[in-house]
């Protein structure tokens, strides 16, 4: 329950993964600086999966694993997350963040306060709240290799504005997620005007390649996505596309297929990742 003397709220962060051991150790470190790792839930696919090295007071569950398709694993996935939502909300947290490992969401840092400060003051009026989706990607004709060891945001400088990751992450209320994340079933979604979801699935093209090379077929084609935000990034001459008017976009419009999805006119936005956001240690 919320603790009536600060006012802030517990939040639990969770996540599944398999084969992804660098970018859980920085989920880890992100959503454990900002809520506290013993609020971190995380479920390793298979037996054989190796604990993060940084995993320190996580809750870890491995799982067995199945060999699956991406779209059948994805349903398996969301609906093992979410039964584990609804029964952390049962457990007393007030919020759960869910997202893939290689996605980080944070607060505009002009504001200047924390995530669990901020999610702390929002209500409980709807089940979810989204951030505005920044798919960060390599520009290949003048950022090298990603140095594994610095911060991202050091080393890229853009991102796709992405519907793909305007999704609801912050969960409110008790729900079910859709496949990825992506929204909350029979619920509409909402943008917060000051979080942002950074998705570094397309950080690197050779780690995008490598990804590729250790998985099974079927994943071929969900990798080879990736790539393609490093090729838009790299041949787009105009870098500076306005995050405001793209998070305005994906507030008013939405796909006729999927009405509870942003959706922006299939504009493939790039901007320039705002300079306040480089001293975020991601």
């Amino acid at each position: 329950m919320k603790n009536k003397k600060t006012n802030i709220k517990r939040i639990a962060a969770i996540t599944m993964a398999r084969n992804d051991e660098f970018f859980l150790n920085r989920w880890i470190s992100y959503y454990g600086k900002e809520l506290g790792e013993e609020n971190l839930y995380i479920y390793l696919d298979g037996f054989e999966q190796k604990t993060p090295s940084k995993a320190g007071k996580a809750n870890i569950k491995k799982l067995p694993h199945k060999e699956e398709a991406v779209q059948r694993g994805d349903k398996t996935r969301i609906l093992l997350l979410s039964s584990l939502a609804n029964e952390l909300f049962k457990k007393g947290y007030d919020i759960v963040i869910g997202c893939d490992c290689d996605e980080f969401l944070i607060v505009d840092p002009d504001l200047k306060t924390s995530l669990k400060e901020y999610l702390s003051k929002k209500d409980t009026f709807f089940y979810s709240l989204s951030g505005l989706g920044l798919d960060v990607g390599q520009d290949l004709k003048t950022e090298p290799a990603l140095k594994m060891a610095e911060p991202f945001l050091t080393q890229r400088n853009y991102a796709l504005l992405s519907t793909r990751y305007t999704k609801p992450v912050v969960m409110l209320k008790p729900a079910t997620w859709g496949s990825g994340f992506h929204s909350i079933k029979g619920h509409n979604f909402h943008i917060d005007k000051n979080l942002y979801l950074l998705h570094f699935g397309s950080v690197d093209l050779e780690m995008i390649k490598n990804k590729i090379g250790d998985r099974n077929p079927s994943w071929e084609k969900h990798l080879k996505k990736r790539a393609r935000t490093i090729d838009i990034i790299t041949n787009t001459k105009n870098k500076n596309k306005s995050p405001k008017l793209a998070r305005t976009l994906q507030t008013l419009l939405r796909p006729i297929y999927d009405i509870n999805k942003p959706a922006m006119l299939g504009l493939k936005w790039i901007t320039t990742i705002p300079k306040r956001f480089k001293n975020l240690d991601i």
